[in-house]
């Protein structure tokens, strides 16, 4: 795949498919110092579908490589502004802040879970080892998948500790 994203048109005439493909493809080789750029230029594609997906890959992969790493925060700074203009693409660095700071052990609110996505309700309820995450989604997610998974993984911790 030779194609390349125009700087100056992102995706030009090509089918949303070939768009996809070509985002993905420069996601996969941007430096972090100009990946700012190519989230603002992806998200002015005509098919905001398309780009929120492209974006929002970008965003599940990079942020999961570096969640409980130091370079998160300056990397979730320089994807903010960016990624403001589109609701779901904000709300996703939003919830991988919040994840991080469950991970991490730092002040976060329950509130805030509780009013999440229903993505980051289970990912949080499959794979989260905060007691006060899971009971918290055990009583209150918003699905009986999501309050089952939790209930079932407190019941293990509370068995183990």
């Amino acid at each position: 795949m030779g194609e390349q994203v125009p700087a100056d048109d992102p995706g030009g005439d090509a089918d949303e498919h070939v768009r996809f493909a070509l985002y993905r493809q420069a996601f996969a080789e941007v430096a972090p110092e100009d990946a700012a750029a190519l989230v603002t230029r992806v998200l002015t594609d005509p098919d905001p579908g398309m780009a929120n997906g492209a974006v929002g890959e970008y965003l599940d992969r990079r942020a999961a490589e570096l969640l409980t790493g130091p370079g998160y925060p300056a990397w979730c700074q320089r994807m903010t502004g960016p990624v403001a203009v589109d609701d779901f693409a904000a709300q996703r660095l939003r919830e991988w802040t919040l994840l991080r700071a469950m991970a991490l052990d730092e002040p976060w609110d329950t509130g805030q879970l509780l009013a999440a996505s229903n993505w980051l309700q289970l990912r949080t309820a499959e794979e989260s080892s905060a007691g006060t995450a899971l009971s918290a989604l055990a009583e209150d997610g918003r699905t009986r998948r999501i309050r089952n998974i939790a209930k079932s993984r407190l019941s293990r911790f509370r068995s183990t500790g």
